[in-house]
């Protein structure tokens, strides 16, 4: 089976919109990945920032990262919305798993856990749609988050926004709003585990 075009989809999808503004919570794991992500929405999208990563070893770095989220959204005029620390949330979830490999079943069993928190929030609160700056990460697979965001969608009934926001040079131009905007960017995805690697 041929690996699908994430971006064209979004893109097809947000052309449906035929110009009608939707309200989309997209869930953040940090400042630079959401600079490009909100860039590319916000003309389609009122878009809302959700900061919910219990995977982020240590809390300084966590509330370092939500921080500069905040600020960056506040610059950018985007309404944000931060968790506070929990990182037993994610021990929880990945138990058993934690000598995975960088990429593995605990990046599964986290993704999950991030986009399903995602799409209650997003049920609750009325969004048309839900997605994640995830699909920015030349690390991460598109393919798994997207398959993983659809499935959450459609058990919660909310439409999730596929995207893979490294097409069209988007995880350089991550780099290039860093350095504009001055953004704090972390040497590691988040976790513990990451951290290790």
């Amino acid at each position: 089976m041929n690996n699908l075009n994430y971006d064209l989809l979004m893109q097809k999808e947000i052309k449906k919109l035929e110009g009608k503004r939707k309200k989309l919570l997209l869930h953040a794991c940090c400042a630079p990945c959401a600079s490009t992500c909100i860039e590319r929405l916000k003309e389609c999208f009122d878009v809302t920032v959700y900061f919910f990563n219990p995977n982020i070893y240590g809390e300084e770095e966590y509330n370092k990262r939500a921080k500069e989220l905040v600020r960056f959204c506040e610059i950018v005029g985007v309404k944000s919305i931060i968790e506070k620390f929990n990182e037993q949330e994610f021990y929880g979830q990945v138990k058993g798993l934690e000598a995975e490999k960088e990429g593995g079943a605990r990046c599964q069993k986290c993704f999950e856990l991030r986009l399903n928190k995602t799409a209650i929030l997003a049920k609750e609160q009325a969004y048309d749609f839900f997605a994640t700056t995830l699909t920015l990460s030349p690390l991460k697979n598109a393919k798994l988050i997207n398959e993983t965001g659809e499935k959450v969608g459609d058990e919660l009934e909310i439409k999730y926004l596929v995207s893979d926001f490294k097409k069209q040079g988007g995880y350089l131009r991550s780099i290039e709003l860093s350095k504009e905007y001055n953004l704090y960017r972390q040497n590691y995805c988040g976790c513990k585990f990451s951290k290790n690697q």
